[in-house]
């Protein structure tokens, strides 16, 4: 397992929460294998219909069947395995459900609120109010955003260079809020967190080191927690609703895709299912037999 580790880390460029999914989700199917040589395809079968049967929702078997298949690939590759089992293993297809999207209503309820609370100018109230409205526009990942650095950010241009999954480099563009937003926080906020020892990282903790994913998911749930009806998501629930947004208000599949850094056109496709109304009003308008 660790020699699977550092293939992904160091070959296949995976991050360490990745790695540690992976070990996770290999544990929950390979936990009380006697030896690999006992691996075979009957073996990871059992194993996935005993989660099955155990309550495992449709998403996690596919997720623990997509890691078994890495792994054994890797191992077959290795000569750990005479042959790679993983390979015939299939697993039952996600319905791909979304949970409940933010309503463009209430995402700018909640970063007016984020403005407000910015309004003393304390550093951790702007760091807060830029930190929601760049997931906001650009639908970037928690870690994305926690792995900006200053010199990421481009001001004229108003984009952001982000390090996506697989060490894949893309830029995103934001608005004239996040603008606004970022220009205070690194004026005001973030001299004022810094210190001599700290990274260049565009998000700064109060001790002055990098942001952790952990208190930037804190801060999003505190935010939705000050906005009454509201759901309580965090910042993928950010991302979920900056997808959604953007094709409610007409942008194209592709542009979506390529802001949210998704690999393939299906993954984007999950959001268009929130779009139906949208849709019914353009096709009411533009089709002869509406």
């Amino acid at each position: 397992m660790d020699r699977f580790a550092r293939h992904l880390e160091l070959e296949r460029g995976r991050s360490a929460h990745t790695v540690r999914a992976y070990r996770s989700d290999l544990a929950g199917m390979l936990g009380g294998l006697p030896s690999l040589a006992a691996l075979d395809l009957a073996y990871l079968r059992r194993r996935l219909a005993e989660a099955h049967a155990a309550g495992t929702s449709r998403a996690t078997l596919a997720r623990r069947a997509a890691a078994v298949r890495t792994f054994t690939a890797w191992a077959a590759r290795a000569g750990l395995l005479a042959s790679d089992p993983g390979a015939r293993l299939s697993s039952p297809r996600s319905r791909g459900e979304l949970p409940e999207v933010l309503r463009a209503d209430q995402a700018a309820a909640v970063l007016d609120a984020a403005t407000s609370g910015a309004a003393e100018e304390h550093p951790e109230a702007l760091r807060d109010l830029a930190l929601l409205e760049v997931l906001y526009a650009t639908g970037i990942r928690v870690g994305e955003a926690c792995g900006l650095d200053v010199d990421d950010v481009d001001d004229e241009r108003r984009t952001l260079r982000v390090l996506g999954k697989g060490a894949t480099e893309r830029t995103v563009v934001f608005g004239v809020p996040a603008a606004h937003a970022l220009r205070r926080w690194r004026a005001l906020g973030r001299p004022a967190l810094a210190r001599p020892d700290s990274p260049p990282a565009l998000f700064l903790g109060i001790r002055g080191g990098r942001l952790d994913p952990r208190v930037a998911r804190t801060v999003v749930h505190r935010a939705m927690a000050a906005l009454p009806d509201a759901p309580d998501i965090g910042p993928h629930g950010f991302r979920h609703a900056a997808a959604t947004h953007l094709l409610e208000g007409g942008a194209d599949l592709r542009y979506v895709q390529e802001l949210l850094g998704h690999a393939t056109l299906s993954t984007t496709q999950l959001y268009t299912h929130v779009t139906v109304d949208r849709l019914k009003v353009v096709h009411d308008q533009a089709h002869p037999r509406a």
